[in-house]
């Protein structure tokens, strides 16, 4: 991993496990793919190979990243959609590692998002001076992807103008690229495909054209099933964010960090744990990567302000603001949630008194 660097890309951070995959993968490789898809897999969903322990990169079912792995042996683009959370960027970028080696090549989507980002632009003093020509050609991500036979990631395709967004269809249904001002076409390799990611609770802001949709092959990826299975992801991921970020390493503070993922799910949810009470939603989304923050921010409080030890007063503040994203309709939720639920649990004193004094 690059020394000082503050976040690698992950073919640099788990280079060591994709190097020991690799030489042992002996299994068909498609056109330009680095790994098999056996291998792919085996290295998004962890596990042990000749020694080197393979550290899972998406909890959860596995059949998830079969299907998402088997879509981008074929022809077909990879759509991820879920609610914000999910691990669809997450996804998206480790699969472009194992694959191709790179997850670089990236479309950011948002409401300014031209259609150059997805085609090509122009290095205007060279396009006064030289005309149109290939060296005053700019390559998009997708036409470098393309040219160079790898994987492209398109982040929230849906926050894409409709427009930009069906710049994509000549690409995913003729794996060409016209350059009219040249008289040619890029035509891709073998090894590319597109992933994009989608937040389904943006419908209605940019929906996908049915045309566009049928290119992709769809994957859902749902919120944790239980909620051990996001506690495994939360302290996975604060493990390492810890470690990338240099924060003092304190004792792993497993209660807290079920605490936090316990508020989020019945909040979420809309009833408790036991299913005795039901409880009002807030706006917010309070998805693992939320619960992720609020507990890596607890860990920093706690090193540099406390005692060492994550405690209910680190998070208060945090899982607050998490959860009051309206000033008004959420804080109404909360404070409710706090009289009729967490007043109510005995072990949960120290966490009641520190959110209260946060709420005000």
């Amino acid at each position: 991993m690059p020394e000082g660097v503050l976040r690698a890309h992950a073919e640099q951070q788990y280079a060591a496990e994709l190097a020991a995959i690799a030489a042992h993968d002996d299994r068909p490789r498609p056109p330009g793919w680095h790994l098999s898809p056996w291998a792919v897999t085996t290295y998004l969903h962890g596990g042990e190979v000749d020694g080197t322990p393979i550290t899972p990169k998406y909890v959860g079912n596995r059949r998830i990243v079969e299907v998402a792995v088997a879509t981008l042996a074929t022809d077909r683009a990879l759509l991820l959609l879920g609610v914000p959370g999910t691990a669809k960027t997450w996804l998206s970028e480790h699969l472009a590692a194992a694959i191709s080696g790179d997850s670089t090549l990236l479309v950011q989507g948002t409401a300014g998002t031209v259609e150059e980002a997805i085609r090509y632009g122009w290095n205007y003093a060279r396009l006064l001076t030289e005309g149109p020509t290939d060296k005053a050609l700019v390559a998009s991500p997708v036409m470098r992807a393309m040219t160079e036979g790898r994987l492209v990631r398109v982040e929230e395709l849906t926050r894409m103008p409709s427009d930009v967004q069906d710049a994509l269809i000549t690409v995913l249904s003729e794996k060409t690229m016209p350059i009219p001002e040249l008289g040619s076409q890029v035509q891709a390799r073998k090894g590319f495909n597109v992933i994009a990611t989608a937040n389904d609770r943006d419908r209605g802001v940019n929906e996908l054209s049915s045309a566009l949709r049928r290119r992709f092959n769809t994957v859902v990826l749902p919120v944790p099933a239980n909620a051990e299975e996001e506690v495994e992801i939360v302290h996975r991921r604060v493990t390492e964010l810890g470690r990338a970020l240099e924060l003092p390493e304190l004792p792993p503070g497993l209660d807290e960090i079920r605490r936090v993922v316990t508020v989020f799910r019945e909040l979420r949810e809309g009833v408790t744990s036991d299913g005795r009470t039901r409880v009002k939603s807030p706006s917010a989304t309070l998805s693992p990567a939320e619960a992720i923050s609020v507990v890596t921010s607890g860990i920093a409080l706690a090193a540099h302000f406390g005692d060492g030890t994550l405690r209910p007063a680190d998070i208060a503040a945090g899982i607050t603001g998490a959860v009051i994203q309206d000033p008004v309709s959420d804080r109404v939720v909360w404070q409710e949630y706090l009289e009729a639920v967490v007043r109510e649990r005995r072990d949960w004193a120290d966490f009641y008194r520190a959110c209260r004094e946060v709420s005000g």
